[in-house]
């Protein structure tokens, strides 16, 4: 079995995680090639890179000049052109795209190739209301475009499967749903840091929420700040702990010193994932209010950690946030309904153990790396079967 990858760009984010952990996941396994194919990525941009966990590895990493994020006509086709000669001249066993750029040329240039399976991996809407209509109306045009050179998709929620059924995007019986594993092992052991917290200026007694986002539009940086006043005035020892990079940092912190907040937020900055596990065990609580998200890492992550969380219900955060067991569900943009989940959590150390000590047996049983791959590989057999492809069943 020859499976090659295709993949936008290899950012520190959880889409690229998710691929990167399922390619060196099947490498492992007998009888499989795998390949990754991916655009330029830039280690000097805010987002961060990813890209040096694979291309040390003798025959698994291909970069794309042309694929790039921003829509170019002249880039994407001369992208598709040289995929569909790559996957001519390889002759993959199956084709399996990542993320919107790379998923559109890809399946394309898989189908003109005349690949025999095509699989397309949903780690995150690229339509909704979170843009407008012109761009909504241009991305859900060329998905079901790309839906029709597509015979299998994978959803990294079950909800990324029904918004595209919704959508009119495929059929029923070609949607799976694998969640989206990673190394639970750091998340697990993950402890308060004396050492750490006095870096970040955080004191023993103080309630610590944190967020693990870019710096971007669209993570709900602004409902944190909105509701921000109103949890101090009940829970004064709180600190928010803002676990990411990203272009909006001086915006924020300008924001913040109008506010007269500045000095109860600490920014991390971009960190290495390998850092994030500590980082988490600094936390009381988890908030999660990006306004697109297929399957939100950070959930699961924080709640191996025991960490109980706080999520908008869009997308996947309500299959892993569960209202009372591990966390609490608020209404997008709802600032009243994010004060009252956070002051409650603030004032009852009981509730946070409680729903922490859930969280952790819940995501321990799912969220597997190796959940993850063998759900993969399992999967990739049962098409190749079900086709009469060949490959090893």
């Amino acid at each position: 079995m020859y499976a090659s990858h295709v993949i936008t760009r290899l950012i520190i984010g959880g889409a690229q995680e998710n691929t990167i952990s399922t390619v060196l996941g099947l490498q492992q396994k007998k009888g499989v090639q795998v390949e990754l194919i991916s655009g330029p990525t830039d280690p000097s941009m805010p987002e961060g890179s990813l890209q040096s966990r694979v291309e040390s590895i003798p025959g698994l990493f291909i970069e794309e000049p042309h694929l790039i994020r921003r829509p170019s006509p002249w880039h994407d086709w001369l992208a598709y052109r040289q995929l569909k000669r790559r996957f001519q001249s390889t002759r993959p066993t199956l084709v399996h795209t990542h993320s919107g750029k790379a998923g559109i040329v890809g399946r394309l240039a898989a189908k003109a190739a005349r690949i025999p399976l095509i699989i397309h991996s949903i780690h995150g809407p690229s339509f909704g209301s979170f843009q407008g209509t012109f761009s909504n109306c241009l991305f859900l045009g060329a998905e079901r475009w790309a839906g029709k050179a597509t015979n299998h998709f994978v959803g990294v929620a079950e909800a990324m499967c029904r918004q595209y059924l919704d959508a009119g995007i495929g059929e029923p019986n070609q949607y799976s749903t694998i969640y989206s594993g990673f190394n639970l092992e750091p998340f697990l052991g993950a402890e308060t840091s004396s050492e750490l917290r006095s870096k970040y200026g955080l004191k023993d007694n103080d309630f610590v929420v944190g967020k693990i986002a870019r710096l971007f539009d669209l993570k709900g940086h602004d409902t944190l700040f909105e509701a921000l006043p109103r949890i101090i005035e009940k829970i004064p020892q709180l600190k928010l702990l803002l676990i990411g990079g990203g272009p909006l940092r001086d915006v924020f912190e300008q924001r913040l010193c109008a506010m007269g907040m500045r000095d109860k937020v600490v920014f991390t900055g971009l960190v290495p994932p390998e850092e994030v596990p500590s980082l988490v065990g600094l936390v009381d609580v988890l908030v999660h209010l990006s306004l697109r998200e297929g399957l939100p890492r950070a959930l699961p992550q924080a709640m191996a950690a025991g960490k109980p969380v706080v999520a908008v219900s869009l997308d996947g955060a309500p299959e892993v946030c569960i209202p009372g067991k591990t966390g609490f569900l608020v209404n997008s943009g709802n600032v009243s309904e994010l004060v009252d989940a956070l002051i409650s959590l603030g004032e009852d150390a009981c509730l946070r153990k409680r729903l922490g000590v859930a969280g952790k047996k819940w995501v321990k049983q799912r969220y597997s790396v190796d959940t993850m791959v063998d759900a993969t590989f399992a999967l990739y057999q049962r098409l190749l079967a079900s086709r009469g492809i060949p490959g090893r069943y």
